[in-house]
């Protein structure tokens, strides 16, 4: 039985061991967490959105980002500190413009393909994470904006998502507790939210009933492949530790870069900060107030999810400034702000604010597969889609693996009959 070790314990990290296991793989995951699910998986806006798979690579994304520059809640802030890693990001981000089109309709394809695997996978392993299938409302609060939703939906349509325009009465049924004036809106009934972070510990579980050895608290401080074997080098209290497999997977989010340049390989991932709140819905008036159907408000950037009966979810903005993790007041009000004004009924004097880093490569689309070395796999990059495509990366990742068994097993045996 082959070894693979995973990198990485959050929502892709997990997925992928489990992915593994289930093909028979010798699994071990490194965690420097003592939990799963602890950074960026920990409380995402909720969202399992196929409707969402617009990427960002639009002109009108570079004039908005220009314009709200000097903006401290602007739902797209860029520090304009320069560094080269940001100004390389961007360079490639403005060079993947001309494949918007197709890679919106790639980006939905895959995520269609996720659902099947993630739903499957929860009922086979009984996890239970607040999962809604409500649908996602996109809401409009002009024309401008739902016009080119409607050019967005015809390119999610290629990807094989239907998606269809509402009218503000319909906007009303399908949501009423929505306060607001607005144009019209887009409903995807086939999408669905959870609880990413209850999703990935279940998950996490189930891979250890499957056999995969999570190690948690783990610092680990270097990669290194000779194509034939990989080490994972480790530090604790007792000093460093090697531990050598004959794979490894680098599924470690914002780190990914610098686990790749150790490895001889660029993937160019940038940490794109994002905020949420989590407004805890302690008073029946509240959970009467709060939506049930799940939102994207294309103007602000937000998305909201209701988690059972007494939370409610609200995520979103990017912010383009290295690897700060800061919470700050100055971009959690806008969220505090949009409950208010859509949900003026929901009390918010409980709300936990949150803030994780999205690993982003330039052109928005996740990096799966095969590095320099034949014994060396990527699954990162997953951006704001990171739960929503987590699933069939995996799947695609162990496909990767598992020719690369059968590449080595046919040499093998080439060499014995030779």
């Amino acid at each position: 039985m082959e070894s693979i070790a995973v990198i990485g314990g959050g929502i892709t990290g997990v997925t992928t061991a489990y992915a593994l296991a289930k093909r028979g793989f010798s699994v071990t995951l490194f965690e420097q967490h003592r939990y799963a699910a602890m950074e960026t998986s920990f409380a995402n806006g909720g969202q399992l959105s196929a409707s969402n798979a617009e990427v960002w690579n639009h002109g009108s994304t570079v004039l908005k980002g220009l314009k709200w520059m000097l903006r401290n809640d602007a739902p797209l802030l860029v520090n304009p500190k320069p560094s080269w890693h940001k100004l390389s990001w961007f360079a490639e981000f403005i060079g993947a413009i001309p494949d918007y089109r197709r890679n919106t309709a790639d980006t939905a394809r895959l995520a269609i393909a996720a659902r099947e695997y993630l739903f499957s996978w929860a009922a086979e392993e009984g996890i239970d994470f607040d999962l809604k299938h409500e649908g996602i409302l996109h809401i409009y609060r002009d024309k401008a904006g739902f016009e080119h939703a409607a050019e967005v939906s015809r390119l999610l349509a290629r990807g094989g998502l239907q998606r269809r325009a509402v009218t503000p009465v319909e906007m009303r049924a399908i949501e009423p507790t929505l306060a607001g004036t607005y144009y019209g809106g887009f409903y995807t009934d086939s999408d669905a939210t959870g609880d990413i972070h209850k999703y990935t510990v279940g998950l996490a579980a189930a891979a250890e009933r499957l056999g995969v050895t999570c190690l948690y608290g783990q610092d680990v401080r270097r990669l290194a492949s000779d194509g034939h074997g990989a080490h994972v080098v480790v530090a604790d209290e007792e000093g460093e530790r090697r531990h050598r497999f004959d794979g490894v997977v680098v599924c470690a989010g914002v780190a990914s870069r610098r686990f790749a340049a150790q490895l001889g390989d660029r993937v160019n991932v940038y940490p794109v900060k994002g905020y949420s709140i989590t407004v805890k819905l302690d008073d029946p008036a509240s959970r009467l107030a709060a939506p049930t159907v799940s939102l994207l408000d294309d103007e602000t950037k937000l998305v909201s999810s209701r988690l059972g009966d007494d939370r409610f979810r609200v995520a979103g903005t990017a912010e383009f400034n290295g690897f700060n993790r800061d919470i700050r007041a100055d971009r959690i009000r806008p969220l505090v702000d949009w409950v208010n004004r859509c949900f003026p009924g929901v009390n918010t004097r409980q709300v936990v604010p949150w803030a994780g880093l999205r690993p982003m490569m330039p052109n928005m689309m996740p990096k799966v597969g095969v590095g320099r070395r034949a014994n060396v796999f990527y699954n990162t990059g997953h951006g704001h889609l990171g739960w929503t495509l987590s699933a069939v990366t995996a799947v695609l990742l162990a496909d990767h693996v598992e020719q690369g068994r059968a590449q080595r097993h046919s040499s093998v045996a080439g060499l014995a009959a030779a």
